[in-house]
């Protein structure tokens, strides 16, 4: 989400454009908007040249307890996810996204363990009665599988219940009212009931309960066309379920894919006993809710 998007989620933004005016002049703005709306923070676009006297003026601002933070840092102390030029000129976000160290693998191990477990032996009820359903309201197969990202690019077996009709026509991406979905099959996808045979994945290593999504094989291709830093989220292993997933809706094109990808990287970034648990709790939150795909 770049600056001329971010008025959408936050309608306590105003905007001064200081390119092609006098430098006093957009300081004029700013003092008014200090002024009358009590403003306490400045957010700059680091793109465009600052005038070095609006330079001086925003540095002497701080003595007054007004802050000023570029695109970046707003982005990602404010909504949690890294910042990706969309002109794709630097690669310096990257920098600090490193995979996890070895005590944060093992933390995320022991609670993948953990949760199968426990989710395995609650579950295992409404896994046995998806199967019956399946059965009853489409013939064929009660388990979906297909071909996802892994670490390191590798590529693994990802197991679903199946949710779709056989043999449906080909899209890669679900639409609203979509017909390839049967009626049982539906409400497995808003509650996630379609999920849970990954279980197996995460207990085999192929995948973490948290982290980013593994995606189609395919679809991230096409992905890594458009996106040339696609690849960095698989420095760690996907999740069925993540900080993206919980933070940003269903996505059906690149774009989509670009702002999730934000999310990813911040957790990857600062993945954190606390972080897996607001992700685990947002994913609750989330499940309970049945805003499903």
């Amino acid at each position: 989400m770049e600056l001329s998007t971010l008025k959408e989620q936050f309608d306590s933004i105003d905007f001064v454009n200081y390119d092609d005016i006098e430098p006093q002049q957009v300081i004029e703005q700013i003092e008014k908007l200090i002024s009358d709306q009590n403003k306490s923070i400045i957010l700059l676009n680091t793109k465009a040249p600052i005038p070095d006297a609006l330079l001086k003026y925003l540095t002497k601002l701080e003595s007054k307890n007004i802050r000023y933070l570029t695109t970046e840092t707003f982005l990602e102390h404010y909504l949690h996810k890294c910042y990706i030029p969309e002109d794709h000129t630097s690669a310096a976000f990257l920098e600090e996204i490193r995979p996890y160290s070895k005590w944060q693998y093992l933390l995320k191990r022991a609670f993948d363990i953990c949760s199968v477990i426990v989710l395995g032996a609650i579950s295992s009820p409404f896994m046995i009665y998806a199967a019956y359903r399946i059965k009853k309201e489409s013939p064929g197969k009660v388990l979906f599988s297909q071909t996802r990202v892994g670490k390191g690019g590798k590529l693994f077996t990802c197991y679903k219940f199946r949710s779709m009709h056989e043999n449906s026509y080909h899209d890669p991406y679900t639409k609203k009212n979509d017909s390839r979905i049967f009626p049982w099959g539906l409400k497995m996808r808003k509650y996630r009931i379609d999920e849970l045979p990954q279980l197996w994945n995460v207990l085999k290593g192929d995948m973490h309960l948290l982290g980013p999504r593994a995606e189609w094989n395919i679809l991230v291709e096409n992905y890594e066309k458009e996106i040339p830093y696609y690849n960095q989220r698989h420095i760690v292993a996907p999740g069925i379920t993540g900080w993206a997933q919980v933070n940003y809706p269903y996505g059906a094109n690149a774009e989509d894919a670009r702002q999730k990808l934000m999310y990813d990287l911040y957790y990857i970034k600062h993945w954190s006993p606390w972080l897996e648990i607001q992700t685990t709790l947002k994913t609750i939150a989330v499940t309970l809710g049945a805003r499903g795909r």
